[in-house]
């Protein structure tokens, strides 16, 4: 944020309201975070550690899957965490296991599904679900998420549109940072000619063109949340900060990440 922009969106919120633990001593917060909200956090993450004096210690993981790295397994096998941002999904399940407050569940944005191809190649019809269909069937190689939205890609949408088997031998799924890429990365490489992700985690990789979000009929309209961790060391600067994140001031610069704000229906 710039410093004038940081000025209005300070004095818009009233700190003292919103970062009640400013009286408090400053605190690392231990934050466990998924990609698709990582480019709003960047950006206001240090304008919250600027007003609240808290310090953000962070950590990168997908929001579901297997990967040693997702935000579950970390949680599991016992890191330390103060909150976590992830997908609203698999957020409520960490609640069912116990790992997070189900009642700290804080909707921070929402999110969709999109497709790229290659810059300078040709954009495929998604535009309704028998389009979605034919480009999947059309299509000499297909990139997914490991994450929430290829699960429901892979177990779900391929099997509703009936064409789960035809593509299952031309399908990859990207196991996504911190050890590995965004989707878009595969696509821009040549490696994949279609792929697909939420749209925030695609529109700011290079190399590649936008096509659009799959149809709304079959769209299952992802949120992002925060919720704060069984083991919070941290209650009141972790509360703080989701305060943060959720409020209205904060929608310009989740717009921007390609996200919508929870109020936009």
């Amino acid at each position: 944020m710039k410093p004038r922009s940081l000025v209005r969106w300070l004095s818009v919120l009233g700190v003292a309201a919103i970062l009640a633990g400013r009286t408090a001593a400053a605190a690392d917060v231990q934050v466990m975070i998924s990609s698709g909200f990582y480019g709003v956090y960047s950006e206001l993450g240090p304008a919250f550690e600027r007003a609240s004096g808290h310090h953000l210690v962070t950590t990168r993981g997908p929001s579901m899957g297997d990967s040693p790295e997702a935000i579950p397994t970390r949680l599991a096998r016992g890191e330390a965490a103060d909150v976590v941002i992830l997908d609203g999904g698999a957020a409520d399940e960490l609640g069912k296991r116990g790992l997070v407050r189900a009642d700290s569940k804080t909707v921070l944005a929402r999110s969709l599904i999109g497709m790229v191809v290659r810059a300078g190649a040709e954009k495929p019809d998604i535009s309704s679900v028998e389009a979605l269909r034919n480009t999947l069937l059309a299509a000499k190689s297909i990139a997914y998420s490991d994450s929430g939205s290829g699960t429901y890609l892979s177990t779900t949408l391929f099997s509703r549109l009936g064409v789960a088997d035809q593509i299952a031998g031309k399908s990859r799924k990207v196991r996504g940072p911190p050890s590995g890429e965004p989707v878009a990365a595969v696509v821009a490489r040549g490696e994949a000619e279609i792929g697909f992700q939420q749209v925030a985690e695609l529109i700011h990789v290079p190399g590649i063109s936008f096509v659009g979000t799959i149809p709304a009929e079959v769209q299952p309209m992802f949120v992002f949340a925060g919720a704060l961790a069984v083991t919070v060391r941290q209650p009141e600067a972790a509360t703080a900060l989701l305060r943060f994140l959720a409020s209205p001031e904060a929608a310009p610069v989740i717009s921007k990440a390609g996200l919508r704000p929870p109020s936009d229906r």
